[in-house]
């Protein structure tokens, strides 16, 4: 049977039984290494002096190492699933002081990028774009890795590589509002023949772009780039089910375009200081955050996403201790449902107590159609999250397991369930 982004979406759910019938056993000997580096290219190091290198920085770059026996977590500055950090960072330059006319990629591992290859006059990867007009400034492709997570997570993984994803766009929303520059994301463009350009070989796939410049009058042509394929795992067990799944969402069919910038709400050097020192928290106090503050977060999560290919994602969430706020299960600023559902929020996010401890805990949805635009909104919505919470003074935390068809009960809805987060 063909698989399509809603079967894909159905055979991938968790329940009650599911989790308990299919126990997930990691063979440590094909756990997949976190970085690709193209060694081969010569390594520019970060400057943190120069503006646009602490730009790219924020973008993903390594902010703090947890060692455990026998194992290293390297910590960004987006969270990922797992701490598997399934999403690539390319980039192309053109007209910025300091960087040579060309196509990059973020070597996060060495805090560095490599220029994979120099650009003509005429030539860029806005060829490969609806819009082909040059851009002067940078534009960005993320891609996926999808063993890095599906070595853990299995035929789930997809979902956690378009979430991983999305937070990397609000990363570099986050990037851009420190920098005072716009941005807009791009989905629809011609990913797969992008692929082949870049030598992944099915291993690795692109899911979106996104713009910071501006465009110039005239096109840009094919660029002649010869990159050659690069082991970004070390390691690797193929996954039919997430390979069709993405090529079953690939293509994008009526795409409607959110022309809208969202507000800038943060104070530039505090902005800073909350991108670098984010954390996914492991444990809430119980504690009560104030009216105030959810209504900021709030705001910040519903804002204009702008994009070629806008899909609606609804924000629905539990009110567990919230100064000023009854208990309850709320959507668009109206209570759904009144009561104290802070057990029954911990019990649909698998049995985790992030999810009743929490002040709020969220739970993202949509009915829209285009699964690879949907999901990575809903991942940006996410960071939007994490981002706002930190800048207040408490914590979030993204939680992408949940029982799916419960939660849908619970919220008595017939959307896909796409992401939960808890903060507090």
């Amino acid at each position: 049977m063909r698989v399509t982004p809603v079967s894909y979406h159905e055979a991938t759910k968790h329940s009650y039984i599911s989790v308990r019938t299919k126990p997930n056993y990691l063979d440590w000997s094909l756990q997949p290494t976190p970085f690709k580096i193209y060694e081969t290219y010569p390594l520019i190091p970060l400057d943190m002096q120069k503006p646009w290198h602490t730009f790219l920085y924020l973008l993903g770059g390594i902010t703090a190492k947890k060692s455990y026996p026998g194992v290293e977590y390297y910590l960004r500055t987006i969270p990922s699933a797992g701490a598997l950090y399934p999403v690539e960072i390319y980039f192309q330059v053109r007209g910025i002081d300091g960087f040579t006319d060309g196509i990059y990629h973020f070597d996060i591992a060495h805090s560095g990028i490599r220029l994979l290859y120099a650009i003509g006059e005429d030539e860029g990867v806005e060829f490969y774009f609806k819009d082909r007009r040059k851009i002067e400034g940078f534009v960005f492709l993320y891609s996926t890795i999808y063993y890095r997570s599906s070595w853990k997570y299995k035929d789930r993984a997809f979902r956690y590589c378009l979430l991983d994803s999305g937070h990397a766009l609000g990363a570099l929303e986050a990037a851009c509002f420190w920098k005072e520059h716009g941005y807009r994301i791009v989905y629809d463009f011609a990913k797969e023949a992008l692929n082949e350009r870049f030598g992944f070989k099915e291993r690795e796939f692109f899911l979106s772009g996104a713009i910071v410049g501006v465009p110039r009058e005239s096109n840009a042509k094919r660029f002649s780039m010869d990159l050659p394929f690069v082991d970004g795992t070390h390691h690797f067990v193929k996954n039919p089910l997430i390979e069709e799944a993405y090529r079953s969402s690939v293509e994008l069919q009526g795409c409607k375009v959110q022309p809208r910038f969202p507000h800038n709400p943060f104070a530039k050097e505090k902005l800073l200081e909350t991108i670098l020192n984010r954390r996914s928290i492991r444990g809430f106090e119980r504690a009560s955050i104030k009216k105030e503050q959810l209504e900021f977060i709030l705001n910040h999560m519903n804002d204009f996403v702008p994009s070629d290919c806008d899909e609606e994602v609804k924000i629905w969430y539990v009110v567990n201790r919230v100064e000023g706020m009854f208990s309850g299960l709320y959507l668009d600023g109206k209570m759904v449902k009144s009561g104290d559902f802070s057990k029954k929020a911990g019990y649909l996010c698998l049995e985790q107590a992030l999810g009743s401890e929490s002040a709020v805990t969220f739970f993202l949805t949509s009915g829209g159609k285009i699964y690879q635009s949907l999901y990575q909104k809903a991942g940006l919505i996410g960071h939007r999250c994490y981002i706002a919470s930190e800048y207040l003074g408490f914590g979030c935390s993204g939680i992408g397991a949940y029982y799916d068809d419960e939660v849908a009960e619970f919220l008595n809805t017939k959307d896909m369930v796409l992401y939960a987060l808890a903060i507090g």
